[in-house]
C-alpha cells in the first residue's frame, strides 16, 4: 500500500503530535507514524504518570500529619497496587485524548515502525504489513531512551524509569543512581511511602544543573525526610546476595569505598536519542553526541527533513519539544516563525519540595557579567504559605545591574512549578525589574514571592529584610 502526504512525522510524543496538529492547521495533508502508544515517553512513562505517583505520596504524607490541621485520620495506609493503577489510568486517558485530537484535525495515524528510505520516502513496518509513504517533508520525533552505565544493564533488579513506575510490589529499599530530576522524583516518591532510599551522585552536590543554593537547600530538606546521599561517588561493583543487591560505591575525592544494600536499583543517569534503524546513517543525516544535529528551525542537513524533541538534543523537556514541533512546521511552510532561546526554557523538578528554574545560576551569571543584583525571599515570610503550612523554601532572582535584565530565577518550595512561568514570560518579553516591581500581584498568594524577591534584589523589600 502506497500513501502520499505533505508532512509525515515519525513519533507521537509531545513534539510529534503538536507538530502534526500545527501542520494540519496550516492545510498540509499530514500523517503521524507511531509503533506504540500515542503521547510518547512523556505521557506514557515520564512526566505525566510520575506526577500521578508523586501526588499519591503527597496525599499520604499530608494525611499522616492531619492532626496538625485539626483533622483526625486513623490507620492511614496505602494500597500500592492502586497507586500504580491510578498512574497508568491517567496516562491511558490522556493517550486516548491525543487520538481524539488527531481525528479532529484529520491527521492520519499509521501504526508501525517508520524507516526513512530516502528524503521523500518512508517505509512503515507493522507486524507482517509494509506501507510505503511518499512525502514532501519528514519530521523525526523518535524521542530518547534511558542510558545504561558501562557494565550495568537493566534487568528485574536494576530498573529504568519504566520499570520503576510499574513494579509488581513495593520494594523495601532502593538505591537511585543519579540525582537529576528523574532520580530525585523517584527517590522522593519511594521514600515518602516507606522505602529506605539511598542516592548516589557523581557530582559534589545533588541536582547539579540547579543553582548551588537551591541544590544545597534541597539536599537538607530531603535528608530531613530520610533520604541518604552519597556525593562525589560512583558505582564500582554490583552483586546480588539472596534477595538484596549489594552495591559498592567509591568516593572520587578520597577513594574510600562504601557498601549499600538495596532490594532494587533505579538507574537515572541520562538519556540517549533513538537514532538507530530509522535511516539516519543511510541518508547522511548529521548526528552529534548521539543526537540529530539541527539549525535553529529544527532543520537537519537534509533540507526537507527536520528533527525535534529529545532526539534533537538537550534540554530534554516536553515543552521544548512541543515548541520545536511548531517551529519546524511553520518553517517548512515558509512562515516567519519564532526560534527558541534555550536560556528562556524553564525546568522543573516535581519533588516535595518542588524546584523550578530558568536562565543562569548565580555563579554562572557572575562569571558572565561584571555586575549582578541578587534578590531572595523566603516563603516563611509569605502569608499564604504560612496559612497552608507550606512555607519551606525560597524564591531567588538574578539581574544584570546596569540594564535591569532578568538573568535567572530559581525557586524551591510548594507549588513553585506553577509559578516559574511568571519569570518565563518576563524573560521572554525582555522585561526589566521595573516591570515586575510595578506589577500588582494578588493577595494572599504564594505568587507574591516573585514580587518580593525582585524588591529584595533592588534593596526595597517590604516583608523581609
Amino acid at each position: 500500500m502506497d500513501l502520499k502526504y505533505d508532512v509525515t512525522i515519525i513519533g507521537s510524543g509531545p513534539g510529534g503530535y503538536v507538530a502534526a496538529i500545527r501542520s494540519a492547521q496550516l492545510g498540509h495533508k499530514t500523517a503521524i507514524i507511531e509503533e506504540d502508544k500515542l503521547g510518547g515517553i512523556c505521557l506514557n512513562w515520564g512526566c505525566i504518570p510520575t506526577k500521578a505517583l508523586l501526588k499519591s505520596s503527597e496525599v499520604f504524607t499530608t494525611m499522616k500529619k492531619s492532626d496538625y490541621y485539626g483533622i483526625t485520620a486513623q490507620n492511614v495506609n496505602f494500597d500500592f497496587k492502586k497507586i500504580i493503577e491510578r498512574s497508568r489510568g491517567v496516562a491511558s486517558s490522556l493517550s486516548n485524548g491525543i487520538g481524539y485530537l488527531l481525528k479532529k484535525n484529520n491527521i492520519d495515524l499509521i501504526a508501525g515502525y517508520g524507516q526513512i528510505l530516502d528524503k521523500k520516502t518512508i517505509k512503515v513496518l507493522d507486524k507482517n504489513r509494509e506501507t510505503i509513504i511518499s512525502t514532501k517533508h519528514i519530521i523525526i520525533s523518535t524521542g530518547a531512551r534511558p542510558k545504561e552505565l558501562p557494565g550495568i544493564s537493566f534487568n528485574e533488579d536494576i530498573w529504568s524509569y519504566k520499570q520503576a513506575m510499574v513494579p509488581e510490589k513495593m520494594p523495601s529499599s532502593i538505591l537511585v543512581i543519579g540525582s537529576g530530576a528523574i532520580g530525585i522524583e523517584f527517590a522522593n516518591f519511594y521514600n515518602a511511602i516507606g522505602a529506605t532510599v539511598n542516592v548516589v551522585e557523581l557530582a559534589d552536590r545533588i541536582l547539579p544543573n540547579e543553582d548551588d543554593e537551591v541544590s544545597n537547600y534541597a539536599q537538607t530538606e530531603f535528608e530531613k525526610q530520610g533520604i541518604n546521599f552519597h556525593l562525589s561517588s560512583s558505582v564500582d561493583e554490583i552483586s546480588k546476595i539472596k534477595n538484596l543487591m549489594s552495591i559498592k560505591l567509591i568516593n572520587r575525592m578520597d577513594n574510600k569505598t562504601t557498601t549499600v544494600k538495596a532490594e532494587k536499583i533505579i538507574m537515572a543517569v541520562g538519556i540517549t536519542g533513538n537514532i538507530e534503524n530509522i535511516g539516519i546513517e543511510q541518508n547522511g543525516i548529521t548526528v552529534v553526541d548521539g543526537h540529530i544535529s539541527t539549525n535553529k528551525f529544527m532543520q537537519t542537513n537534509i533540507e526537507n527533513i527536520y528533527a525535534i524533541g529529545d532526539v534533537a538534543g538537550a534540554p530534554w523537556l516536553a515543552h521544548k519539544a512541543s515548541h520545536e514541533g511548531v517551529i519546524a512546521v511553520e518553517h517548512l511552510t515558509g512562515l516567519d516563525t519564532h526560534t527558541i532561546e534555550k536560556g528562556n526554557i524553564p525546568g522543573c523538578v516535581y519533588s516535595s519540595p518542588q524546584i523550578a528554574s530558568i536562565g543562569l545560576s548565580e555563579i554562572d551569571a557572575k562569571k558572565k557579567y561584571d555586575s549582578v543584583k541578587v534578590g531572595k525571599f523566603p516563603l516563611i515570610a509569605n502569608g499564604k504559605a504560612k496559612a497552608i503550612s507550606n512555607d519551606t523554601g525560597f524564591v531567588k532572582v538574578i539581574y544584570e545591574s546596569s540594564t535591569g535584565e532578568l538573568l535567572g530565577a530559581h525557586m524551591i518550595g510548594d507549588g513553585v512549578t506553577e509559578l516559574i512561568h511568571g519569570y518565563a514570560i518576563a524573560k521572554n518579553m525582555e522585561g526589566t525589574e521595573e516591570d515586575i516591581i510595578n506589577t500588582i500581584f494578588p493577595h494572599p498568594t504564594i505568587s507574591e514571592s516573585l514580587h518580593e524577591a525582585v524588591l529584595s534584589a533592588y534593596d526595597i523589600p517590604i516583608h523581609y529584610k
